[in-house]
């Protein structure tokens, strides 16, 4: 069973950077592709970037083109979200997302709260 635990979460000032992993256990990650999603408070969850399986194609939303960086770590069945520049529109609950043939698996979330 494919499982994510996330890590990197936390309280940031305004500006500032942080970086969130997501470890797999139960499955290599090589084939998938997979995502980082966030959800603030009376939100729905919204998609932040994606990461084909080679990782040589990215995604990221107009909200932080320029500002996020997604990046894996196949041999170490691991992948990053590379969060610059923080404003706290970013506060959210960020999930790491792996689709494994159309087929979801979630990480349980780590919480970002970005305030001076």
């Amino acid at each position: 069973q494919l499982q994510l635990v996330e890590s990197g979460g936390g309280l940031v000032q305004p500006g500032g950077s942080l970086t969130l992993s997501c470890a797999a256990s139960g499955a290599a990650l090589d084939y998938y592709g997979i995502g980082w999603f966030r959800q603030a408070p009376g939100k729905e969850r919204e998609g932040v970037s994606c990461i084909s399986s080679s990782g040589g194609s990215t995604n990221y939303a107009d909200s932080v083109k320029g500002r996020f960086t997604i990046s894996r770590d196949n041999a170490k069945n691991t992948f990053f979200l590379q969060m610059n520049s923080l404003k706290p529109e970013d506060t959210a609950i960020y999930y790491c997302r792996v689709d494994r043939y159309n087929v979801y698996y979630w990480g349980q979330g780590t919480q970002v709260t970005v305030s001076s």
